[in-house]
């Protein structure tokens, strides 16, 4: 089991209001909207990904991580250096 599956329900929530988001971005463009209102709504969605991104991390290290250190060994340094991958590539982002 996956450590966001409790939830599940609401990550899949937010991310069909995201998508939402994004299909009335497309419609702002098709409309000739205001470049910056674009950009606004852009943001928006931005940030509405980095906040489900970061629950999602959350989630990750507080089941799979810390279920793997409790293990120990190689499958924690493992788990360690996947979290640690996965939030150098949320940081770029």
């Amino acid at each position: 089991m996956h450590g966001y599956a409790q939830d599940k329900d609401a990550y899949l929530k937010r991310l069909r209001r995201i998508e939402g988001q994004v299909r009335g971005i497309a419609k702002m463009i098709e409309n000739d909207e205001y470049c910056i209102d674009v950009l606004t709504q852009v943001s928006a969605a931005t940030s509405a990904l980095q906040a489900v991104a970061l629950g999602l991390m959350d989630e990750h290290l507080k089941h799979c991580v810390s279920q793997a250190v409790a293990e120990g060994g190689q499958v924690a340094n493992a788990k360690i250096a996947e979290a640690s991958a996965a939030i150098a590539r949320l940081v770029k982002s």
